[in-house]
């Protein structure tokens, strides 16, 4: 696996959503170590500004702002402030996600539905929608689409949140094929079980510390953001496979 301190992104800028914490946060990091600019949005204002401030202690050139992927004016401002401080976007990291209730079908509210599908599947949508604008004209790009497990195989009581990463899995192929001449490639990512708020939200009986650390899994983001993966779209990989060298 090559490292992260080799700087195989250089003059690369990166756009990940979801940055403020966990998985984002991390690939953010590993970016701007990477020697690439990036540029990270979430809801919480105060915790984009504490992911910059600790990014940057590492050494790492980053920016970011509030905003919900799932409103196109925050999007739109988003990827508009990512062009004007930087000039480009060559990486779209699309991270930002909720879970919902871990409840039957039977019982799942519509009100919490609206939301996961809003800000999982819409902002999915409407982040990559917006970036292609960026993307298209210059006949680059890699777009990485974090997915899940339960987004593959039907597990009961995921309700909206399975849906949504379904639909990831499914755009993600869908959107390979529209991109392929213009050499933007397009891949999904399953980080599988890891230490962080949302999972452990999902399994609050489980011992984080036997899981992955984000920082642990960051090897296939590398691999997708850099040039080592010209030609690779439509694919769905397991971080966890390529942790355990089984890429």
């Amino acid at each position: 696996m090559a490292s992260a301190n080799d700087k195989k992104l250089l003059g690369k800028v990166a756009l990940v959503t979801g940055g403020s914490q966990g998985i984002g946060k991390a690939v953010a990091s590993a970016y701007a170590r990477a020697g690439a600019r990036v540029w990270i949005c979430a809801r919480n204002a105060a915790q984009v500004e504490q992911a910059v401030s600790d990014i940057r202690v590492e050494g790492g050139e980053v920016e970011g702002c509030a905003g919900d992927v799932g409103k196109s004016d925050d999007i739109e401002r988003v990827v508009e402030s990512t062009v004007r401080r930087y000039g480009a976007i060559h990486i779209l990291v699309n991270n930002a996600s909720v879970l919902g209730p871990r409840v039957a079908i039977a019982d799942y509210p519509l009100e919490p539905w609206e939301e996961v599908i809003r800000v999982n599947l819409t902002g999915l949508f409407l982040t990559t929608r917006e970036v292609l604008k960026v993307m298209m004209p210059q006949r680059q790009g890699s777009i990485i689409n974090v997915s899940s497990g339960v987004g593959r195989f039907g597990k009961p009581r995921w309700g909206a949140y399975s849906v949504s990463k379904f639909g990831v899995e499914g755009f993600t192929k869908m959107l390979a094929e529209e991109l392929k001449d213009v050499s933007i490639r397009v891949n999904a990512v399953n980080p599988g079980p890891t230490r962080t708020i949302m999972r452990a939200e999902a399994y609050p009986e489980e011992d984080p510390a036997k899981l992955a650390t984000p920082a642990e899994i960051m090897a296939v983001f590398l691999y997708l953001a850099a040039e080592e993966s010209a030609g690779v779209t439509g694919e769905s990989f397991d971080a966890q496979e390529w942790r355990r060298g089984g890429d």
